[in-house]
């Protein structure tokens, strides 16, 4: 079913539920098509189409916060195995052919504060990074019922992007000066930009990629968050809730039970994909938390692998009263994994709107939407 911006923004923020929204967040890994493919499956059906998903339309505000212009992107070196290349932040980056889906950076661009002074101008403000063709478009779709969404910068995943991991890490005690610059620079620029548009437009939902952990825990902790990134959000939160905007939404698979409470204090309402692999639990945060934050996601993917007794058992616990409150996008934890039979894919998917009081699901109503914002 499609939901209108209005319901969606009730629904996230606790303020009325008429009924639970179940989604599928990012599709199939790649190479699924193939094997559901010889299980029987329909086009629409390997398209995500075919499984009557509910999902919101949404729409880009028509403010551009990152790299611009980004560099050119060139094929460097195309083997049957791989592909190398450079990427929009001038890195050389190698994608491993019918296995990945994101290149795997071979270098980065920033190592000092005189690498970063080279690119800095290509974060700055400039009145391009404004579409006010797209603003206008947004204005009038609002209008229909779409989301409309706003992205900023990552205050971890820029760093981690234009210095890698290890480099970001080291940086935040060794030259805290450069870390401060990157990040007073896109907020500066994310700031302008969105406090122009959002005098002519309302923004419903402001989205940032963070991906900072693994199933050990985050690359950084409360202190770090505190002292480098939270006047960053703060800077672009406090403008746009001031303005009306409800939704503030962050992406970071991974182990982040450690730093919610920091990313909540930076004005963050809604996280995701709360991996249970990683020890992610949206039942005991939803104890823990209460209506302080919204999930998406938060159902193992690995439980479609195993029987349907254990399937069942996972969407039981999952889906139990406490989480059929508001506040909650069901799905799963990331994409559907290479190896989930579509029988089991479609059994989660029918015993899930049995559990949550929804009508079977209907095969002529074709509707998906990927709610990775």
């Amino acid at each position: 079913m499609k939901w209108t911006r209005e319901e969606y923004i009730k629904h996230m923020t606790f303020e009325k539920t008429e009924r639970q929204m179940f989604v599928e967040l990012f599709g199939p890994l790649i190479r699924l098509d193939e094997e559901w493919r010889e299980q029987g499956a329909t086009e629409e059906e390997i398209g995500m189409v075919g499984f009557d998903w509910d999902f919101v339309p949404v729409v880009n505000c028509g403010g551009h916060t990152g790299i611009l212009p980004a560099f050119e992107r060139r094929v460097l070196e195309d083997t049957p195995e791989y592909t190398i290349s450079t990427d929009g932040y001038g890195r050389k980056v190698k994608l491993s052919k019918g296995y990945a889906t994101i290149p795997l950076p071979l270098d980065y661009p920033v190592k000092t504060m005189d690498d970063w002074l080279k690119i800095k101008p290509r974060f700055e403000y400039s009145e391009d990074r404004i579409d006010w063709a797209q603003v206008e478009r947004a204005k009038q779709l609002q209008k229909e019922g779409v989301l409309v969404l706003a992205w900023m910068e990552g205050g971890f995943d820029l760093p981690r992007e234009l210095m890698g991991e290890e480099g970001a890490c080291i940086a935040y005690y060794e030259d805290p000066e450069l870390m401060e610059d990157i990040l007073a620079t896109v907020a500066d620029t994310t700031y302008k930009v969105l406090d122009k548009i959002s005098d002519h437009l309302l923004i419903d939902n402001l989205c940032t990629h963070e991906d900072l952990a693994g199933k050990s825990g985050p690359l950084v902790g409360p202190s770090i968050i505190e002292e480098f990134i939270k006047p960053y959000y703060r800077k672009i939160w406090d403008m746009l809730s001031a303005k009306g905007t409800k939704l503030f939404s962050m992406d970071s698979d991974g182990n982040m039970n450690p730093v919610i409470d920091a990313f909540l204090d930076c004005g963050v309402n809604i996280m995701y994909p709360m991996e249970p692999a990683a020890g992610m639990d949206i039942v005991e945060l939803r104890k823990k938390y209460g209506k302080k934050v919204a999930f998406k996601g938060g159902i193992d993917k690995h439980v479609l692998r195993s029987s349907k007794e254990e399937i069942k058992k996972e969407l039981e616990y999952k889906m139990q009263a406490l989480m059929q409150e508001g506040g909650v996008c069901f799905g799963l934890d990331h994409r559907i994994p290479n190896g989930t039979p579509l029988e089991n894919y479609k059994y989660y998917i029918d015993t899930a709107r049995e559990i949550l009081g929804m009508p079977p699901r209907d095969k002529d109503k074709c509707g998906w939407a990927r709610q990775a914002f």
